[in-house]
């Protein structure tokens, strides 16, 4: 904890730990630690953190057009002394957001048939009740990606929910409004992850609300991460076959080795060897070089993304 007059811990998620730093700001701090199946593992990876920030910092740089972000600074020497004194090298792993009310939905889209959205396939022929073409494939590209949200479950697992019942959580138009942003997002991020040679098969957003307005309403932005390998599905687009799982850059190596093991996926998690945590971490920072064209080195020496 911070012990600083002004700033305070608010809480520790999965990954990050948030700090207020006054009425409107908030510090954001990726840790290296890795969470499968909702347990936090026992095993950091190393530089985790900074890939998850490097890679958020690029795509709220790119999509500022398309919604506007809580991010407002990457700055350690902005914070007060105290602060970064407690806390140690924030370099490329912090960030100073804008205060927003989060939705409390996850905003999820899916261009590929993988996952939970597979296995509800199998079950229903429909993903998160929504009809699909019959004889689809594993991995199989859909006829158009689905917004399907999701609950923000305190403990336990997400669960899906169809769109209406996000209209009962947030309102017939901020649920409009966020369908309309994350699908925009997606295609957006789709089409630059393609010409790097990656496939965007999911991805999971979070939008805030804001109030201000000039009317006095609250508007939508986005918040927490975008478009990393804890909240996506990255394939291979060399090595992509629909009809099996896929080459990816994201956490399901570490799911994979896991769904091995002798554990019941209740915490504590099992430690991970070191060839899962050095597999996991190169995953994550060729993910990352290949979106951004920026070198990781180059991004933990100097903290650019240029």
């Amino acid at each position: 904890m911070v012990a600083d007059p002004v700033t305070r811990f608010v809480r520790s998620g999965k990954v990050r730990d948030l700090y207020t730093l006054d009425h409107d700001r908030l510090l954001l701090v990726a840790s290296d630690r890795i969470s499968a199946f909702d347990v936090v593992l026992p095993t950091t990876i190393p530089d985790k953190g900074r890939v998850l920030t490097g890679l958020s910092r690029f795509w709220f740089r790119e999509t500022d057009t398309i919604i506007p972000n809580h991010l407002e600074g990457t700055d350690p020497g902005g914070l007060p002394g105290a602060v970064a004194t407690a806390l140690g090298d924030l370099r490329g792993r912090m960030m100073i957001c804008r205060r927003a009310r989060p939705l409390p939905v996850e905003i999820i889209v899916r261009g590929y048939l993988s996952g939970s959205g597979w296995k509800d396939y199998r079950a229903s022929g429909r993903v998160c009740g929504i009809p699909l073409p019959v004889g689809l494939r594993e991995s199989d590209r859909l006829p158009e990606p689905l917004f399907t949200p999701s609950t923000k479950a305190e403990v336990g697992h997400d669960e899906n929910i169809d769109f209406d019942a996000m209209v009962g959580l947030v309102g017939p138009d901020i649920a409009e409004q966020a369908r309309d942003i994350a699908l925009a997002l997606y295609g957006f991020g789709a089409a630059h992850a393609e010409r790097a040679g990656i496939i965007l098969a999911d991805t999971k957003f979070e939008l805030g609300l804001v109030g201000d307005d000039p009317e006095g309403s609250e508007r939508l932005i986005l918040i927490d991460e975008v478009m990393t390998p804890d909240s996506s599905r990255f394939w291979d687009a060399a090595a992509y076959e629909p009809g099996r799982a896929q080459a990816s850059f994201d956490k399901q190596f570490v799911r994979d080795w896991l769904e091995r093991q002798p554990w019941d996926k209740a915490p504590p998690g099992p430690a991970l060897p070191a060839e899962v945590v050095e597999g996991t971490r190169a995953r994550y920072v060729e993910a990352f070089e290949r979106i951004t064209g920026a070198s990781f080195d180059r991004y933990l020496a100097a903290d650019t993304l240029e």
